[in-house]
């Protein structure tokens, strides 16, 4: 009888001990800013959507693993959809800045109107994205360097944090990218996945390399 080999998920209770990064997207931003490309400008969260969804904080704090490290990119919506679950009943912990988990920078495109945009584009935007994965804005980045600082950080996380849990508040930009790095696959391509407001993709870093758990779950009761 051949001998099992590899790592597998038969069970529904995941395995102690595994480098794991639990990606959660903030929240919904306020209306006025959803109106214009706001990438890594520091625009604020909805407050009529933080009491509205306050059980998707509930189930999300229920979800998350105890004990974990807790990350948030340096803009604010992350940082406070981090101290939204941990005050819906996970309980308060330090959070630290990861510079890398930040959103796509749109440069000199920030703040630009959604009709504005395609007359600055030079390449076609992506069918899920505003702009092309290869699409530099003027003092911004592609998708394609999004992916390359993402990759870098998973990868130094992973060696310094070596078989904890990891909760990351991040993007939807940056979490994509991560996907992207996990599957070795091109930046357009990682653009087709769905990245909702506070949904929750989770990937593991294994000695046989990294696997994809689950992607955009959304915290429903």
């Amino acid at each position: 009888m051949p001998q099992n080999h590899g790592n597998f998920l038969d069970t529904p209770q995941l395995q102690k001990g595994v480098t794991r990064f639990w990606l959660i997207r903030h929240a919904i931003v306020e209306q006025n800013a959803r109106r214009h490309l706001y990438g890594a400008m520091d625009v604020p969260l909805c407050p009529d959507s933080l009491v509205a969804q306050r059980p998707m904080y509930e189930v999300l704090a229920r979800r998350l693993p105890h004990p974990a490290l807790w990350f948030t990119s340096p803009l604010g919506r992350a940082q406070q959809t981090a101290q939204a679950i941990q005050q819906a009943g996970y309980g308060l912990q330090a959070s630290r800045i990861e510079p890398a988990f930040t959103e796509q920078s749109m440069g000199e495109w920030h703040g630009t109107t959604h009709d504005r945009l395609p007359e600055k584009l030079a390449v076609p935007a992506h069918p899920f994205w505003s702009v092309g994965a290869t699409e530099q804005p003027p003092g911004g980045e592609s998708m394609v360097q999004v992916c390359a600082r993402v990759g870098a950080a998973l990868d130094r996380m992973s060696r310094e944090h070596a078989g904890q849990d990891m909760v990351i508040v991040s993007h939807g930009g940056a979490i994509r990218a991560a996907l992207a790095h996990a599957l070795h696959v091109h930046a357009h391509t990682a653009l087709h996945f769905s990245i909702q407001n506070l949904s929750l993709s989770v990937i593991e870093h294994l000695r046989e390399g990294w696997r994809i758990v689950n992607v955009n779950e959304l915290p429903l009761a």
